[in-house]
């Protein structure tokens, strides 16, 4: 069985169990996903299907993935990644995968990239309380003192200093499927996930409970 599949994040909203429990959830765009290339240990030395996500005009794709394309279909994709199967052999170039291969109560891992927002202060990158605002206080957004004194006369790697904040890959683990809905394609999962709307993630199944 396919292990994973690649979607959209669509946005957030909540609905209601039927227990009467409120629930929030982050709605996915999962599929239908095309299987482009099939991996195998005999031939790529691991098994793993590559999936295409996301229609793309020709004209803005290049002519080595073009011709990488023809032989699923004649659809070129914006988004391609790989995800682990038991079987190769169950599947074949140009087949679709979409949200079958999940069940509502399932955990699932997901990866996506976090939203960019540049670079930042110690402040709002790293959560710090700032200083005296008062009596002739100068540091007021500053994180201070960074140094050691006479040993070890340097600063320690890892010193949580200003710089990028965030644009990075991030997993949420064990979030649980609240529900999903087929016919649209759309995977309801309880809880928040990174990126914004539109970003691009990966769903994968919890392999080690």
């Amino acid at each position: 069985m396919c292990k994973g599949l690649v979607g959209k994040k669509l946005g957030m909203t909540s609905l209601f169990a039927p227990n009467g429990k409120y629930i929030p959830v982050t709605v996915l765009q999962v599929g239908p996903c095309v299987v482009t290339q099939v991996k195998s240990e005999k031939t790529d030395g691991y098994k793993a299907l590559q999936l295409g996500f996301g229609a793309k005009k020709e004209s803005k794709t290049t002519k080595p993935l073009k011709g990488h394309f023809k032989k699923s279909g004649s659809v070129c994709f914006t988004t391609l990644k790989e995800v682990q199967v038991d079987n190769p052999d169950d599947y074949t170039v140009g087949q679709a995968v979409g949200t079958e291969i999940f069940a509502i109560g399932e955990k699932v891992n997901v990866t996506g990239t976090s939203k960019g927002r540049g670079f930042a202060g110690v402040i709002k990158r790293h959560g710090f309380g700032g200083g005296r605002e008062t009596h002739g206080g100068h540091c007021h957004r500053r994180p201070g003192s960074i140094g050691c004194s006479a040993w070890p006369s340097k600063v320690i790697k890892g010193k949580r200093m200003p710089g990028q904040y965030g644009g990075d890959t991030k997993t949420v683990r064990n979030l649980e499927i609240v529900d999903i809905r087929p016919e649209e394609n759309l995977i309801l999962l309880k809880g928040p996930l990174p990126g914004c709307r539109s970003g691009i993630v990966t769903i994968n199944k919890v392999l080690f409970a």
